[in-house]
Protein backbone atom coordinates (compact mmCIF):
# COMPACT_ATOMS: atom_id res chain seq x y z
CA UNK A 1 0.00 0.00 0.00
CA UNK A 2 1.41 3.55 0.36
CA UNK A 3 2.71 5.93 2.98
CA UNK A 4 1.78 9.52 1.79
CA UNK A 5 3.81 12.40 2.71
CA UNK A 6 0.96 15.22 3.09
CA UNK A 7 2.00 19.21 3.36
CA UNK A 8 -0.72 20.77 5.47
CA UNK A 9 0.41 24.53 4.73
CA UNK A 10 1.75 27.33 7.06
CA UNK A 11 -0.43 26.36 9.96
CA UNK A 12 -4.03 27.36 9.18
CA UNK A 13 -6.57 23.99 8.82
CA UNK A 14 -8.32 25.39 6.00
CA UNK A 15 -5.17 25.86 3.80
CA UNK A 16 -4.74 21.98 3.62
CA UNK A 17 -5.40 21.42 0.07
CA UNK A 18 -8.43 19.29 -1.29
CA UNK A 19 -6.07 16.12 -1.78
CA UNK A 20 -4.39 16.55 1.22
CA UNK A 21 -7.65 16.28 2.82
CA UNK A 22 -8.54 13.46 1.04
CA UNK A 23 -5.53 11.64 1.74
CA UNK A 24 -5.67 12.60 5.41
CA UNK A 25 -9.24 11.34 5.78
CA UNK A 26 -8.48 7.87 4.02
CA UNK A 27 -5.52 6.73 5.86
CA UNK A 28 -5.24 4.05 8.39
CA UNK A 29 -2.99 5.90 11.00
CA UNK A 30 -2.14 9.75 10.42
CA UNK A 31 1.76 9.99 11.87
CA UNK A 32 2.57 13.75 13.21
CA UNK A 33 6.44 14.77 14.35
CA UNK A 34 5.13 17.71 16.22
CA UNK A 35 2.77 19.61 18.60
CA UNK A 36 1.84 22.11 16.00
CA UNK A 37 1.02 19.90 13.03
CA UNK A 38 -0.75 17.51 15.00
CA UNK A 39 -2.70 20.33 15.95
CA UNK A 40 -3.82 21.01 11.67
CA UNK A 41 -4.56 17.00 11.22
CA UNK A 42 -6.84 16.82 14.17
CA UNK A 43 -9.32 19.32 12.29
CA UNK A 44 -9.59 16.86 9.53
CA UNK A 45 -9.02 13.28 11.26
CA UNK A 46 -10.31 11.99 14.73
CA UNK A 47 -7.84 12.07 17.55
CA UNK A 48 -7.54 8.00 17.68
CA UNK A 49 -6.16 8.27 14.33
CA UNK A 50 -3.13 10.02 14.84
CA UNK A 51 -0.17 8.61 15.62
CA UNK A 52 2.79 10.77 17.78
CA UNK A 53 6.58 10.25 16.90
CA UNK A 54 8.86 11.22 19.12
CA UNK A 55 11.70 13.26 18.09
CA UNK A 56 15.08 14.68 20.46
CA UNK A 57 15.73 18.42 19.87
CA UNK A 58 19.55 17.25 19.25
CA UNK A 59 21.81 18.31 16.67
CA UNK A 60 23.55 14.95 17.35
CA UNK A 61 23.24 12.81 13.79
CA UNK A 62 23.70 9.05 15.93
CA UNK A 63 20.97 10.59 18.00
CA UNK A 64 18.71 11.51 15.25
CA UNK A 65 19.37 8.72 12.82
CA UNK A 66 18.53 6.76 15.84
CA UNK A 67 15.48 8.27 16.00
CA UNK A 68 14.65 8.01 12.34
CA UNK A 69 15.49 4.62 12.22
CA UNK A 70 12.37 3.75 15.10
CA UNK A 71 9.56 6.00 13.45
CA UNK A 72 10.39 4.33 10.22
CA UNK A 73 10.39 0.99 12.23
CA UNK A 74 6.90 1.78 13.22
CA UNK A 75 5.30 3.82 9.74
CA UNK A 76 6.40 0.88 7.76
CA UNK A 77 4.04 -2.19 8.92
CA UNK A 78 1.25 0.38 8.84
CA UNK A 79 1.80 1.84 5.27
CA UNK A 80 2.76 -1.87 3.95
CA UNK A 81 -0.88 -3.55 5.02
CA UNK A 82 -3.04 -0.30 4.39
CA UNK A 83 -2.82 3.31 3.27
CA UNK A 84 -0.67 5.63 6.45
CA UNK A 85 0.15 9.18 6.04
CA UNK A 86 3.06 11.53 7.75
CA UNK A 87 2.34 15.09 7.97
CA UNK A 88 4.36 18.17 8.19
CA UNK A 89 3.48 21.94 8.17
CA UNK A 90 4.11 23.66 4.40
CA UNK A 91 5.65 21.61 1.95
CA UNK A 92 7.04 17.85 2.25
CA UNK A 93 9.97 18.78 0.21
CA UNK A 94 10.90 22.50 1.22
CA UNK A 95 12.83 22.36 4.40
CA UNK A 96 10.87 19.34 5.44
CA UNK A 97 11.67 16.75 7.97
CA UNK A 98 9.77 14.55 5.22
CA UNK A 99 13.36 13.90 3.35
CA UNK A 100 14.59 12.16 6.87
CA UNK A 101 11.62 9.76 6.74
CA UNK A 102 11.94 9.16 3.19
CA UNK A 103 15.75 8.69 3.36
CA UNK A 104 15.15 6.36 6.19
CA UNK A 105 12.54 3.97 4.71
CA UNK A 106 14.79 3.83 1.56
CA UNK A 107 17.52 2.23 3.29
CA UNK A 108 15.68 -0.06 5.75
CA UNK A 109 12.01 -0.39 4.29
CA UNK A 110 12.64 -0.02 0.29
CA UNK A 111 9.34 -1.87 -0.18
CA UNK A 112 6.89 0.55 1.17
CA UNK A 113 5.49 3.14 -1.80
CA UNK A 114 5.78 6.77 -1.22
CA UNK A 115 3.62 9.73 -2.44
CA UNK A 116 4.21 13.38 -2.15
CA UNK A 117 0.81 15.54 -1.49
CA UNK A 118 2.28 19.33 -1.55
CA UNK A 119 1.21 21.66 0.54
CA UNK A 120 1.43 25.36 0.73
CA UNK A 121 4.64 26.77 1.88
CA UNK A 122 5.54 29.40 4.24
CA UNK A 123 7.84 30.49 1.83
CA UNK A 124 5.19 31.31 -1.34
CA UNK A 125 2.52 32.22 1.18
CA UNK A 126 4.74 34.77 2.70
CA UNK A 127 3.97 36.85 -0.20
CA UNK A 128 -0.21 37.62 0.51
CA UNK A 129 0.75 37.68 3.98
CA UNK A 130 3.62 40.80 3.80
CA UNK A 131 1.89 42.35 0.87
CA UNK A 132 4.92 41.69 -1.46
CA UNK A 133 4.43 41.16 -5.35
CA UNK A 134 6.72 38.99 -7.14
CA UNK A 135 6.18 40.29 -10.66
CA UNK A 136 7.99 38.34 -13.99
CA UNK A 137 11.18 39.16 -14.59
CA UNK A 138 12.19 39.25 -10.64
CA UNK A 139 14.63 36.69 -9.34
CA UNK A 140 14.23 35.61 -5.58
CA UNK A 141 16.49 33.67 -3.24
CA UNK A 142 15.69 31.60 -0.43
CA UNK A 143 18.33 31.86 2.31
CA UNK A 144 18.69 30.48 6.29
CA UNK A 145 19.07 33.29 8.94
CA UNK A 146 19.50 31.03 12.01
CA UNK A 147 21.01 32.59 15.07
CA UNK A 148 21.39 36.18 13.36
CA UNK A 149 22.97 35.56 10.15
CA UNK A 150 22.54 38.33 7.39
CA UNK A 151 22.80 36.46 4.31
CA UNK A 152 23.50 39.02 1.52
CA UNK A 153 23.71 39.03 -2.39
CA UNK A 154 21.23 38.58 -4.59
CA UNK A 155 18.75 41.62 -4.90
CA UNK A 156 15.73 40.08 -3.49
CA UNK A 157 15.75 37.80 -0.62
CA UNK A 158 13.18 35.54 1.65
CA UNK A 159 14.96 34.56 5.01
CA UNK A 160 13.43 31.73 6.92
CA UNK A 161 14.75 30.74 10.47
CA UNK A 162 15.34 34.30 11.51
CA UNK A 163 15.65 33.05 14.94
CA UNK A 164 17.74 36.63 15.97
CA UNK A 165 16.05 39.41 14.25
CA UNK A 166 17.70 42.38 15.62
CA UNK A 167 20.87 40.80 14.23
CA UNK A 168 19.81 40.13 11.49
CA UNK A 169 18.57 43.23 10.58
CA UNK A 170 21.68 45.24 11.51
CA UNK A 171 23.51 43.12 8.73
CA UNK A 172 21.05 43.73 6.05
CA UNK A 173 20.67 47.04 6.71
CA UNK A 174 24.07 47.78 6.02
CA UNK A 175 24.16 45.90 2.99
CA UNK A 176 21.38 48.15 1.69
CA UNK A 177 18.15 45.97 2.08
CA UNK A 178 14.90 47.18 3.01
CA UNK A 179 13.65 44.64 5.46
CA UNK A 180 9.78 43.17 6.42
CA UNK A 181 9.48 40.58 8.92
CA UNK A 182 6.95 37.94 9.33
CA UNK A 183 6.15 35.25 12.21
CA UNK A 184 3.48 32.62 12.17
CA UNK A 185 1.94 33.77 8.68
CA UNK A 186 -0.94 31.77 8.30
CA UNK A 187 -0.57 29.73 11.66
CA UNK A 188 -3.45 29.38 14.06
CA UNK A 189 -0.68 28.82 16.56
CA UNK A 190 0.56 31.82 18.49
CA UNK A 191 0.37 35.57 17.22
CA UNK A 192 0.99 36.65 13.72
CA UNK A 193 3.27 39.37 13.39
CA UNK A 194 4.18 41.44 10.35
CA UNK A 195 6.79 44.10 10.93
CA UNK A 196 10.03 46.25 9.62
CA UNK A 197 11.27 46.66 13.45
CA UNK A 198 12.95 43.93 14.41
CA UNK A 199 13.10 45.14 18.04
CA UNK A 200 9.36 44.02 17.66
CA UNK A 201 10.29 40.38 17.09
CA UNK A 202 13.45 39.99 19.54
CA UNK A 203 12.90 36.82 20.96
CA UNK A 204 13.45 33.41 19.42
CA UNK A 205 10.90 32.02 17.19
CA UNK A 206 11.53 29.73 14.49
CA UNK A 207 8.68 30.33 12.43
CA UNK A 208 10.06 33.89 11.48
CA UNK A 209 10.30 34.84 8.07
CA UNK A 210 11.81 38.02 6.54
CA UNK A 211 11.39 39.42 2.97
CA UNK A 212 14.64 41.39 1.99
CA UNK A 213 14.76 43.36 -1.06
CA UNK A 214 16.93 46.37 -2.16
CA UNK A 215 15.12 49.09 -3.41
CA UNK A 216 16.38 50.07 -6.78
CA UNK A 217 15.57 46.24 -8.14
CA UNK A 218 12.03 46.72 -9.05
CA UNK A 219 10.15 45.76 -12.33
CA UNK A 220 8.58 47.97 -14.14
CA UNK A 221 5.46 46.47 -15.15
CA UNK A 222 2.96 46.98 -18.33
CA UNK A 223 0.18 47.61 -16.11
CA UNK A 224 2.05 50.88 -14.01
CA UNK A 225 1.39 52.63 -17.18
CA UNK A 226 -2.73 52.72 -15.66
CA UNK A 227 -2.04 54.50 -12.55
CA UNK A 228 1.19 56.96 -14.19
CA UNK A 229 -1.02 58.41 -16.73
CA UNK A 230 -3.78 59.48 -13.95
CA UNK A 231 -4.86 62.99 -14.60
CA UNK A 232 -5.17 65.79 -11.89
CA UNK A 233 -8.67 64.96 -11.30
CA UNK A 234 -7.61 61.27 -10.59
CA UNK A 235 -9.37 59.95 -14.02
CA UNK A 236 -7.01 56.68 -15.58
CA UNK A 237 -6.28 56.26 -19.05
CA UNK A 238 -5.06 53.32 -20.94
CA UNK A 239 -1.63 54.72 -20.03
CA UNK A 240 -1.00 56.02 -24.14
CA UNK A 241 0.70 53.50 -26.98
CA UNK A 242 3.79 55.13 -26.42
CA UNK A 243 5.15 53.42 -23.18
CA UNK A 244 8.32 52.81 -22.79
CA UNK A 245 10.48 50.44 -24.53
CA UNK A 246 11.37 48.69 -21.14
CA UNK A 247 7.43 48.23 -20.36
CA UNK A 248 6.60 46.65 -23.67
CA UNK A 249 9.29 44.58 -23.71
CA UNK A 250 8.39 42.92 -19.78
CA UNK A 251 4.64 42.89 -21.24
CA UNK A 252 6.09 40.82 -24.11
CA UNK A 253 8.43 38.56 -21.49
CA UNK A 254 5.17 37.75 -19.13
CA UNK A 255 3.42 36.63 -22.44
CA UNK A 256 6.23 34.79 -23.26
CA UNK A 257 6.49 32.75 -20.04
CA UNK A 258 2.47 32.08 -20.15
CA UNK A 259 3.32 30.04 -23.50
CA UNK A 260 1.14 32.98 -25.48
CA UNK A 261 1.69 33.93 -28.69
CA UNK A 262 3.35 36.86 -28.87
CA UNK A 263 2.42 39.14 -32.21
CA UNK A 264 4.64 41.88 -33.38
CA UNK A 265 3.41 44.43 -35.55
Amino acid sequence: MTLYGIGLGPGQPDLVTVRGKRALESADVVYSPGRLSRSVATEHVPEERIGDLDFPMTRDEDKLRSAWKEAAAEIAPTAREGDAAFVTLGDPNVYSTFGHLRRTLAAFHPEVDLEVVPGVSAMSAFATALGVEITAGSSLALREADRGASPTGPDRMILFKVTDAPATHEGLVEAGYDVVYGRRLFMEQGETVVTDDPSEIDERDYYTLAYAEKPETRVEQATDAFLEAADESGVVTDGGENGSGAVVRQERSEAALCGDEVKHD
